[in-house]
């Protein structure tokens, strides 16, 4: 089975999961998407209320700004994937608890394998901790690190920018940045026929 139909065979059972509490607050879930093979994985931290009546992920304000920082990259909504931690909204936007995010775990870990992106990019510090848990956001952000034989690149959630209108110099600078970490990645072209074939 190629990495797209395994993708789709995913998505519909996080459509349907159940391991725990927000299932039963959720309108629907939300997956996540973008193309298998693709260059970037961005990472947030669950969805909003938009994302949760749409099911599509970063479609509400933060997602505007999301959209302005791919551009800057060079980069657009369809070369990359998008997801989170938790596939179901937290209610109230609250943060997401450590037992929400260890039931959505397993999710996560399959969409890296099989997207195999060669870089991943947290957006904000829940995200982030998933591979630097001992650092302060404000310290790491901008700067890429290789984790667990993958490239991560740590920088703050766009949504901060809605609360912290400085932010977003800080989070322009790094997608910059982030731009000339693309330079060595393989082309998606590239990277989609591997996925498809099992060798990335």
């Amino acid at each position: 089975m190629k990495a797209a139909d395994r993708l789709q065979r995913l998505h519909e059972a996080i459509a349907g999961c159940q391991l725990c509490p927000l299932a039963t607050t959720r309108t629907v879930a939300v997956p996540g998407e973008g193309p298998v093979g693709a260059p970037v994985m961005l990472i947030g931290e669950g969805p909003g209320e938009q994302e949760d009546l749409a099911g599509k992920p970063f479609i509400g304000r933060a997602g505007t700004i999301l959209d302005d920082m791919l551009t800057i990259a060079g980069l657009s909504r369809w070369q990359v994937f998008i997801t989170s931690l938790v596939k179901c909204r937290p209610p109230g936007n609250r943060d997401p608890k450590g037992s929400e995010i260890q039931a959505c775990s397993g999710y996560l870990d399959r969409q890296i394998e099989l997207i195999a992106p060669g870089l991943i990019v947290t957006l904000g510090r829940f995200a982030m901790a998933r591979w630097f848990p001992d650092q302060r956001i404000s310290r790491i952000h901008g700067r890429p690190a290789r984790c667990d034989s993958r490239m991560v690149f740590p920088t703050f959630h766009p949504g901060a920018v809605l609360h912290q209108p400085k932010t977003r110099s800080l989070l322009e600078e790094d997608f910059r940045n982030l731009a000339a970490s693309l330079s060595s990645l393989p082309s998606g072209r590239d990277r989609a026929e591997k996925a498809e074939n099992g060798t990335l």
